[in-house]
């Protein structure tokens, strides 16, 4: 399995509590959801490259 990325993300308090509810509604941590959100707004930009095959929510990873 690949490492991660990591990297310090600044957010604003009121966006935070926000997203952490809404994590909450989709059972997902918030550093997942903000990953799901981000992957969703990328791949329906166009932005995703065809070779990356991104793993689906609860999918196993295939090598």
């Amino acid at each position: 399995m690949s490492q991660k990325k990591k990297f310090l993300l600044r957010i604003d308090p009121k966006l935070y509590e926000a997203l952490e509810g809404w994590a909450a509604d989709e059972f997902r941590s918030v550093n997942t959801h903000i990953e799901f959100l981000l992957r969703e707004a990328v791949r329906k930009a166009g932005r995703l490259p065809l070779h990356t095959r991104v793993k689906k929510e609860g999918e196993e990873e295939m090598e």
